[in-house]
């Protein structure tokens, strides 16, 4: 059975459209992956909840593991680049959270 990973990430409204930018970037990297089944990014829209959610499924822990291990990842993580003018970019994250899961039950749309 498949396994879920919740990164909640705390990002400031003003470095919203940002965080879209950045991880719209790096998803054509992350759908070769091995184990890779889907990714998400979720914006909050209600006052309860303010955090982001960037939701991964991976056919397995050790598919997950693996991608944490490797360069792909290492590249996606290893700080902000530099943008187009050399300046240098700064995270937009204030804090962040790992929720783990394993898929119970499911469905899809016929």
């Amino acid at each position: 059975m498949s396994v879920v990973k919740i990164n909640a990430l705390e990002i400031p409204p003003q470095a919203g459209d940002e965080v879209v930018r950045r991880f719209s970037s790096r998803l054509e990297a992350l759908a070769v992956v091995p184990g890779f089944e889907g990714f998400e990014l979720l914006r909050p829209t209600g006052q309860t909840e303010q955090r982001w959610f960037v939701y991964s499924r991976w056919a397995s822990e050790e598919d997950f593991q693996a991608w944490r291990s490797s360069d792909t990842f290492a590249a996606g993580h290893a700080g902000p680049p530099a943008s187009a003018d050399g300046a240098e970019r700064t995270p937009v994250a204030t804090g962040s959270a790992l929720l783990e899961f394993e898929v119970a039950a499911s469905a899809d749309p016929a």
